[in-house]
């Protein structure tokens, strides 16, 4: 096998069956005809390196057959790219602050290195990271290939674009710090004049997030344990988790599925609206299962346990403001969690009402 056989056969192996013959044809008399001119030129034959340094110039094996092969020539092409660097960046925010929050967790233990739980806690950001990047990366390449292009990509509104500030952090900063341009910006607009696509799309890439997470192909380091005086405590579910795992994760996939179609449909608000009602419904309905159970997680160091759990007495302005006097014991720190889960709940619980009523308002306008 000569050298010019060996170059059409390694271009061949990445082309196509059906068109494999016709192009290495048309290689094969290419390169032949550079080599006859380049011979013509020198008067005598070629040597193998000067026939090396033509194919060199023609390009190599992968390069040439690339410039044939139909379909995108990169994993996530220009149109696509920046959509996909959005959601790096809304998802990146959204884990980091899950992570925050289970370094909050874990600090409120008392361990015994702070310096050790952050390393924990950024080591568990990074891989996370790595995943969320691989997994719209894997998303980005498939619709590329495919070309597949949502209604979103081409039909979006000038008013739906506010809500992709979502992944600037200093907005964040300067909505936390209060400065009117950050007040104005964050305020929440009139209700015909809401931002449903640029929400739709965080708010898939965050439920999307915790699905993964929830059916175990995505992992939180710290969620299974806690340091309390710088020994490590177990963290064991109670029983409503298991009883509530199914509805759970149908009410997140419902809640994914309302976001889809809002990035696919943003002008029909009337459904729009009939359907967040009926997620919200759902998410109350959890919401006070989870919170009539009263018992939701159990700590454990050796043989000793104390619950996390919460009743109506827990919503007591009194107790929060004594929080940070409680005990890093064992007991003290289920008795925060137990403070921190119940207000969590009640605040779930009326940001779900305030939506079913805004949305019912919207279904009434859409009128």
């Amino acid at each position: 096998m000569d050298m010019v056989d060996r170059y059409l056969e390694a271009v061949a192996a990445q082309l196509s069956a059906e068109e494999r013959e016709d192009i290495v044809a048309e290689l094969r008399d290419l390169i032949l005809s550079r080599f006859e001119a380049k011979e013509e030129t020198l008067e005598r034959p070629l040597t193998d390196d000067e026939k090396e340094a033509i194919l060199r110039e023609i390009g190599h094996p992968l390069v040439v057959a690339a410039r044939y092969r139909k379909g995108p020539d990169s994993l996530i092409g220009p149109e696509l790219f920046p959509y996909w660097l959005y959601g790096v960046k809304a998802g990146l925010l959204v884990l980091l602050a899950v992570h925050a929050i289970l370094l909050f967790v874990t600090l409120i233990g008392g361990p015994r290195d702070a310096g050790q739980a952050i390393s924990q806690a950024f080591h568990g950001f990074f891989g996370a990271g790595l995943t969320l990047i691989g997994a719209l990366t894997l998303a980005g390449a498939l619709m590329e290939h495919y070309d597949v292009k949502p209604k979103w990509l081409t039909q979006w509104r000038v008013k739906d674009l506010s809500a992709f500030q979502l992944s600037d952090p200093s907005h964040w900063g300067a909505a936390a710090a209060g400065t009117p341009k950050a007040r104005e910006a964050w305020a929440p607009r009139p209700l015909k004049s809401s931002n449903p696509s640029g929400e739709a799309v965080f708010s898939f890439l965050a439920v999307g997030l915790f699905v993964l997470w929830w059916i175990g192909l995505i992992h939180f380091p710290g969620f299974s344990a806690i340091q309390i005086n710088g020994g490590e405590a177990a963290l064991s579910p109670a029983p409503i988790w298991a009883t509530l795992f199914a509805p759970i994760l149908l009410y997140a996939l419902g809640q994914m599925g309302v976001d889809l179609f809002t990035m696919i449909q943003p002008q029909a608000t009337r459904m729009r609206a009939v359907l967040s009602i009926v997620i919200a419904a759902v998410g109350l309905w959890l919401t006070w299962m989870i919170f009539d159970a009263g018992h939701w997680f159990t700590l454990s160091v050796g043989a000793d346990q104390a619950r996390i759990a919460g009743d109506w007495v827990q919503l007591d302005f009194d107790r929060m403001r004594a929080l940070r006097d409680a005990p890093r014991d064992l007991i003290g720190v289920a008795s925060t969690l137990s403070l921190i889960m119940t207000w969590g709940l009640a605040i779930s619980a009326l940001s779900l009402v305030f939506k079913i009523f805004a949305n019912a308002w919207r279904v009434v306008q859409a009128r």
